[in-house]
């Protein structure tokens, strides 16, 4: 999204407030962009749910969340745009700032605005854990202050199934015992999975359960830039302060450390800190601690001797019961259909996007909110039509670890090689087959990969890319040391059996 913000500062407090700016101008765009995508779609979307504010070369909207904002932004950008240049003369800078008030606390009178959207929608389509991180992203935390926010993910609505079993039950151990059987509880698995939920999960058992728990939860780029900040203030000692004495530190994303070495060695004295004190420490991460592209040895080596626990994709029964259970958040429906939504929907959804949490959430939303501004039923049949597009963006020819795991064994290097920053040739090589190769078979975009390949720049995924390609036009000769020896093949050879291997997996 160009430009989702939060900010309390210029926050306005409702629709009938006065907003900034020229009122006849405000008014004059609002008329305008309800001539230009029609009434009814600017009743749902705009009438009573968003505020305009004007000022210098700005034109700032409010939403009640992020999913209102995303669809306004996907869907009536330009329309807002020549709206503006029509009554102003001149184009603005478009951002939205996300205001709660707007969420669940219209009045009477502003509830017109939900005739074709229900309520329980408005509240609730934005996932839980977009919802959290605008709210703790509000502003930083004071120091000693600690993350206890309404935590809307909770260990209670986190739909456990085979793929997810052991780092759940691992999480629950670690909440009920007063001395962790493990120290640190080191979770990881692919985007959209549920280790965020995990987490926060956690932390609101504790929160609910064990309130005398002195816990702060964080994400590893807030640890990093707060870090940063006491160095700059000359107040190291109040932020190590409140690191350290904490009974149960929840770190997200803990790879971003990764090619930070000054905060890597600041957490690394946190972590013994806590750990002597017999504290917790939970971890979650995109990849294992191993895989983890410059991350120092020391707290690789820390990370590895507590427990290490995957979550895989989830597999169809828990992709159906994850389906059945946001549906019932996003709409209150009968029982026997899932808020409203056909089990043979769910089903469909479920069978077809098989990746990630997010994917069947972003579907559904898709249906939920088609359904709304067309006014008609969710059916199988129109379940085909309207995710038609939605369904080929998101679901890869293959998977990214059968690329990574077919190449690692093809070239005798480890998956882990990969990852790394090693620049052996051979590693290399495996390494600049496997971007070429995910760029290709995936719609993972260059930054992305550079990020699942060890938080590598895309720039060098982009350079690799086209590394090979002239290695298959040229249909250069490779040579490369094999666990079998010295081995020799040219790159469209090499291609050719690559592909063929993944195709067969």
């Amino acid at each position: 999204m160009q430009g989702t913000i939060t900010d309390e500062s210029s926050r306005i407090a409702g629709p009938r407030q006065p907003q900034a700016g020229d009122s006849s101008e405000i008014s004059a765009i609002q008329q305008a962009l309800a001539e230009k995508i029609g009434p009814q779609k600017y009743r749902i979307w705009f009438k009573s749910s968003t505020t305009f504010t004007l000022t210098d070369k700005y034109l700032r909207i409010g939403v009640p969340n992020l999913f209102i904002a995303g669809w306004i932004e996907n869907h009536f950008l330009s329309q807002i745009d020549q709206a503006v240049q029509e009554v102003t003369g001149t184009s603005a800078k478009i951002t939205f700032t996300v205001d709660p008030e707007l969420s669940g606390h219209q009045r009477p009178t502003q509830l017109d605005s939900t005739a074709q959207l229900p309520a329980e929608t408005k509240n609730r389509l934005t996932s839980s854990k977009t919802q959290t991180r605008v709210a703790s992203s509000k502003r930083p935390a004071a120091p000693g202050a600690i993350h206890r926010g309404r935590l809307k993910l909770t260990l209670d609505t986190f739909v456990v199934g085979p793929s997810n079993e052991l780092a759940y039950n691992a999480a629950k151990a670690v909440i009920k015992e007063q001395q962790s059987p493990f120290n640190p509880l080191f979770i990881h698995g692919g985007y959209g999975v549920g280790k965020t939920h995990l987490l926060r999960g956690m932390c609101h058992e504790l929160s609910k359960h064990r309130p005398e728990t002195n816990w702060l939860y964080l994400s590893a780029e807030d640890f990093a830039n707060q870090f940063i900040l006491a160095l700059k203030t000359k107040k190291l000692e109040v932020f190590r302060r409140r690191m350290r004495k904490t009974s149960f530190l929840a770190i997200d994303d803990i790879h971003f450390l990764a090619n930070k070495p000054s905060t890597q060695e600041e957490f690394f004295h946190t972590f013994n800190t806590i750990n002597l004190a017999g504290k917790q420490v939970v971890l979650v991460s995109d990849a294992h601690p191993k895989l983890i592209a410059q991350l120092s040895e020391k707290l690789v080596n820390r990370f590895v001797s507590g427990m290490v626990v995957k979550i895989e994709p989830p597999d169809f029964q828990t992709r159906c019961e994850i389906c059945r259970q946001f549906a019932r958040r996003a709409i209150r429906g009968p029982k026997s259909a899932a808020g409203g939504i056909p089990e043979s929907v769910i089903k469909y959804v479920a069978e077809n996007l098989r990746n990630n949490v997010r994917e069947l959430e972003g579907a559904l939303l898709k249906l939920i909110a088609y359904s709304a501004l067309q006014n008609v039923k969710i059916t199988l049949s129109m379940a085909r039509t309207v995710l038609i597009e939605h369904l080929e963006r998101c679901d890869p020819i293959v998977h990214i670890s059968d690329i990574e795991s077919t190449v690692a064994t093809y070239f005798g290097v480890t998956p882990a090689s990969i990852h790394s920053a090693k620049k052996d040739k051979i590693i290399a090589l495996a390494r600049h087959f496997s971007m070429y190769l995910i760029r290709k078979h995936t719609k993972m975009s260059a930054s992305e990969i550079g990020r699942f390949m060890g938080n590598k720049n895309h720039a060098t995924v982009l350079m690799a890319c086209k590394k090979i390609e002239r290695l298959i036009k040229q249909n250069a000769d490779l040579h490369w040391q094999g666990p079998a020896g010295n081995k020799i093949s040219n790159a469209r050879t090499v291609l050719a059996h690559l592909e063929e291997s993944i195709a067969a997996k």
